[in-house]
């Protein structure tokens, strides 16, 4: 791949078109499919504007890998609706968006877009290992400011982060990320697991925020560094941030292994071009009548074929 490669993070494009389109949208049955149609909204608007050659939907095959929770049992823990032995945990999704997930996959492989997701692995891993790949520019379409971590200028790799659906996009460079972080992309994830984030269930370090964080940053470069500084008494620290990173240690020295995005995830082979036409003419015209999906994908599919 050397052309613009656009990534989607399905599971958060998902969840804000469920959310940013009403429930009264619903198929012939009466079925909700304000997901289905928002997010092929959302693939319209965004091949529309910024004309990738190359497109792949990914997955969370696994949205709380069992080797991340081995080294933070917190881990997503608040997200669980049901545990299974052996297998992913199932996560708390409204009762109304869990029917529509198995649709938007069908609709996706009929349409031919390339749907990428890797047992034991998120999307947001699956997404790095791409980017780490490409040959080309990158966008990454994502409401997670996690993957904040894998901009890069000189790769021309960006961030494409909704505001408001996805016809208002914050397009974060390093720029823009010095500005509102005071770190770069390769900085951001040290910010991330220092400041912590209870959404995922990271409890940071006591006492350090995003903005002293930051400052930490730019003052001794990287995780490593701060914690060099610990150490050494001669280090402009204060006794409370020394004593508090230093009591942090035990959660410090596996934070990262959980909080960057995996580079190296097995991904199948897959054509990851901008399809044209549909992949399954006859299945998709069926998911279109039994879903009602009408305008949604056929705006979709004559931005696709132009």
């Amino acid at each position: 791949m050397t052309g613009r490669l656009m990534l989607l993070d399905t599971a958060s494009l998902y969840f804000r078109a469920y959310f940013g389109v009403p429930d009264s949208v619903k198929a012939p049955d009466g079925t909700p499919v304000n997901a289905v149609r928002g997010l092929l909204d959302f693939i319209d608007r965004l091949v529309k504007d910024h004309r990738p050659e190359h497109l792949v939907a990914c997955m969370d095959a696994d949205w709380r890998p069992q080797w991340r929770v081995d080294l933070i049992p917190t881990y997503k823990a608040h997200r669980v609706a049901e545990e299974h032995e052996g297998a992913p945990d199932r996560e708390e999704v409204p009762d109304t968006l869990s029917p529509q997930v198995p649709v938007i996959e069908e609709v996706l492989d009929a349409v031919g877009i390339a749907r990428v997701g890797v047992a034991g692995y998120e999307a947001d891993d699956v997404i790095g290992t791409f980017t780490a790949r490409a040959g080309g520019p990158v966008d990454i379409v994502t409401g997670d400011r996690d993957l904040y971590q894998l901009v890069d200028d000189e790769r021309g790799i960006r961030v494409l982060y909704p505001l408001k659906g996805v016809g208002t996009l914050q397009l974060t460079d390093e720029a823009v990320l010095r500005e509102k972080y005071g770190v770069d992309g390769r900085g951001y994830a040290d910010l991330a697991l220092l400041r912590g984030d209870p959404s995922d269930g990271l409890p940071g370090v006591a006492g350090i925020g995003e903005k002293t964080a930051a400052k930490l940053l730019a003052e001794f470069g990287d995780l490593a560094g701060i914690m060099a500084a610990v150490d050494d008494p001669r280090a402009r620290l204060t006794p409370s941030q020394r004593k508090r990173l230093a009591e942090a240690r035990p959660y410090l020295a596996v934070a990262p292994e959980v909080v960057r995005v995996a580079v190296d995830v097995p991904l199948p082979d897959v054509g990851t071009a901008l399809p044209r036409v549909p992949r399954d003419p006859a299945a998709l015209e069926a998911l279109a009548e039994r879903w009602g999906l009408g305008g949604s994908l056929q705006r979709l599919l004559t931005t696709l074929a132009r």
